[in-house]
């Protein structure tokens, strides 16, 4: 049987041949040595997903934080590590703040950032593209809606990066990634304690009286939700706009599809999340004895639903590993499904859809330098730390 374990994966530059294996082997993947299972094939990952009562979040959804983790993780990573009735609670509140209509007010705001990192990078014929725009404009946003100052953002955007950051040969949480989630928890005390002295039009006033039913947020629950939008909102976009530019130049005539159509730029972005998305798998916790497809799966074992494998299931998509754009998506679970769908999937989606109308125009025709890439090391998230890119200069 094939081996699998996240620790390596993260190391590895394409874990799909490894997803391949474990769906046509055992439905139920054990790694006895770390004491998780994981699930590969896109129906039991949806029908995970679905069922909150029977695979759990509380504990957090990467395997060193379950490792790691004496009961509840809540003050980390809000709705993240929580089930229902509480999980629907706080989603509740937090929905009333962030609002559809907030997030499409952001669209101007966007443009206008991409605008002035495309400006930068134009004359200049070269650019990291994570560096210099994809890395940016996504901790912009988020910034701008949270009302974090401009001089703040670096520092958040490092203090992210090292969250997600594992090291090779070390199995848990590392501790420059404790570090840094203790620095940003520190930061985002401040800032709630700040906005309730003096609230304001952003996101994280509107998050301290937003109430349904006479209930408002506690400072721990905003505060875990600031930190879940910087780390898991900011990081995936990065990766996203990273892998839709790798993934076009490695297939030209998906490429020239959207250098000659901008209205094929939506499906470049779900066929990327499709094909190789930022999140590949999210843990959960069996909270009873059960059989998945003859396979007993015990209460309180750690359990990985492999999201990149199963968007590439052979059942579910005909040429899996194609990247065709104008591929039927909605079986993806880029965005998860059920109760914890991705609160922030129609953000994303808007960030990566004005980038890249926006590189389309500004800069449209850029070549990667293969030689410079360089891949984040993350168990959960994957994409690119590097990307140097060449284009012409007007």
């Amino acid at each position: 049987m094939v081996e699998f374990s996240p620790f390596a994966y993260a190391f590895h530059e394409d874990p799909y041949p490894i997803y391949e294996s474990l769906r046509r082997e055992a439905p139920v993947y054990r790694n006895a040595e770390l004491g998780f299972c994981a699930l590969a094939r896109h129906d039991d990952v949806l029908a995970a997903f679905k069922d909150w009562e029977t695979y759990s979040n509380k504990g957090g959804v990467a395997l060193e934080q379950l490792a790691a983790a004496d009961g509840d993780v809540t003050p980390f990573l809000s709705m993240l590590g929580m089930d229902p009735p509480r999980h629907d609670a706080i989603r509740a509140i937090v929905s009333r703040a962030f609002t559809p209509r907030r997030v499409t007010r952001m669209e101007p705001r966007i443009r206008e950032l991409a605008h002035h990192y495309l400006d930068r990078m134009a004359p200049k014929g070269q650019a990291d593209f994570v560096a210099d725009f994809a890395g940016k404009l996504p901790m912009d946003v988020v910034s701008e809606m949270l009302g974090v100052p401009s001089a703040d953002r670096d520092e958040l955007r490092t203090w992210a990066d090292l969250v997600l950051h594992r090291e090779e040969g070390v199995e848990g949480l590392p501790a420059g990634a404790m570090q840094a989630a203790g620095k940003l928890y520190a930061y985002y005390v401040e800032l709630v304690a700040d906005r309730r002295k003096r609230p304001g039009e952003d996101l994280v006033s509107a998050l301290l009286v937003a109430e349904v039913e006479g209930e408002r947020l506690q400072d721990p629950d905003v505060i875990g939700f600031l930190f879940l939008m910087i780390v898991a909102g900011n990081e995936t976009t990065t990766k996203l706009l990273a892998n839709a530019l790798y993934w076009a130049q490695q297939n030209p005539a998906q490429r020239d599809k959207v250098r000659h159509d901008p209205a094929a730029i939506p499906g470049w972005i779900e066929e990327t999340l499709r094909y190789d998305n930022s999140t590949q798998l999210l843990a959960r916790t069996v909270t009873r004895d059960h059989e998945l497809r003859g396979e007993k799966l015990r209460e309180g074992e750690k359990v990985l639903l492999l999201v990149g494998s199963a968007n590439r299931d052979e059942e579910v998509w005909e040429r899996p590993t194609e990247y065709d754009i104008e591929r039927d998506t909605s079986q993806s679970l880029a965005f998860g499904r059920g109760t914890h769908f991705c609160l922030g999937a129609s953000l994303a989606r808007l960030e990566a859809r004005v980038s890249l109308e926006e590189l389309r125009l500004r800069i449209p025709e850029p070549e990667i330098r293969e030689e410079g890439l360089a891949r984040v090391h993350s168990t959960n998230v994957r994409g690119f730390a590097a990307m140097p890119i060449e284009f012409p200069t007007a």
